[in-house]
């Protein structure tokens, strides 16, 4: 376990490395200039120029991309080009509350999705399973904002029961969740349908297996069949799914922040786009990137808990 874990992190440092690289040529190569977004289009061009010095866009490109990973390497994110203000302490401000949204959406999806996916194969062609089936797809149809919208309308309009603006007192546990509620079920609905089927899909295909019906006619315990001989050899493309969509749910909590004017790294990267505030953007591009290669890197250390035979290969 030790040696898969230590060969898995090495593997993503050239991983992360890529994805650095392609986020500082992406914000290269968009339209405008950072120092004209700063300044307005009546600055001088006298003062243009002491801008771009400033900023070090005047540096050959090689040489801004080794003090790119030189600052990334020591925690510097840079500074704003509109504000001033250190980019790392805005990201740390709201980084909690991206991460706080992402992991509810995640719980909640397993914890309705597994059962309903397990529900849904031990009874297939029954009510319960087209049940399920719809249910989910529902999930699947309904983008995550729109979500949000229904879900403003039902339970802060018509039903007032939570709020629907701000994130709440980051120390006060029962604000926090209280605020945490509605954006985190309209993520964690979308999350929900994925897991449903998959662990429907899943559960059927290991339902079919000789070992399966061996277990059974031993006369063990449905219960047991179910979920320590079915359940646990269907793990592995449930957790498969859980980190890819991990990644979708980070780039759909932009809008939802949007949606309940929550603070958090997509509203923070929609404000630096509309400013044209290349620093904060390529900062918080470069969270986004590292968020995903962890997520990928800590669903492959689940398999090998989920099978002990993925660390010998």
């Amino acid at each position: 376990m030790f040696k898969y874990a230590v060969r898995r992190i090495l593997q993503s440092i050239p991983i992360l490395l890529v994805v650095l690289t392609l986020v500082f040529l992406v914000v290269r190569v968009l339209p405008g200039d950072p120092a004209v977004a700063a300044l307005g289009d009546y600055a001088s061009k006298e003062a243009v120029d002491a801008l771009r010095e400033k900023l070090g866009l005047n540096d050959p490109i090689w040489l801004q991309y080794i003090k790119f990973l030189g600052n990334l390497l020591k925690g510097d994110l840079g500074k704003s080009a509109i504000t001033g203000y250190p980019v790392a302490q805005q990201v740390v401000r709201v980084l909690p509350y991206t991460l706080m949204l992402t992991f509810c959406a995640i719980v909640f999806g397993y914890i309705l999705g597994v059962p309903l996916g397990i529900s849904a194969a031990v009874h297939r062609n029954s009510f319960i399973d087209y049940f399920n089936r719809i249910f989910s797809l529902l999930g699947l149809s309904v983008p995550a904002f729109y979500m949000g919208i229904l879900l403003i309308l039902i339970f802060a309009i018509i039903f007032p029961i939570f709020p629907v603006v701000g994130g709440g007192v980051f120390w006060d546990l029962k604000d926090n969740l209280r605020h945490l509620a509605l954006p985190g079920l309209s993520l964690g609905l979308l999350m929900m349908a994925y897991v449903t089927r998959m662990t429907r899909s899943s559960m059927l295909d290991v339902l079919r297996e000789d070992y399966v019906r061996t277990a059974h006619a031993k006369g063990l315990l449905e219960r047991m069949v179910l979920y320590k001989h079915v359940l646990r050899n269907a793990l592995i493309p449930i957790v498969t799914l859980g980190g890819l969509y991990a990644v979708v749910l980070i780039g759909s909590s932009v809008m939802v922040e949007i949606v309940f004017s929550r603070p958090g790294l997509g509203k923070l990267m929609v404000g630096a786009i509309k400013q044209r505030d290349y620093t904060t953007l390529q900062s918080v591009m470069v969270i986004y990137a590292m968020i995903v290669v962890f997520i990928n890197l800590a669903t492959d250390l689940i398999y090998s808990l989920i099978d002990p035979r993925i660390k010998y290969n």
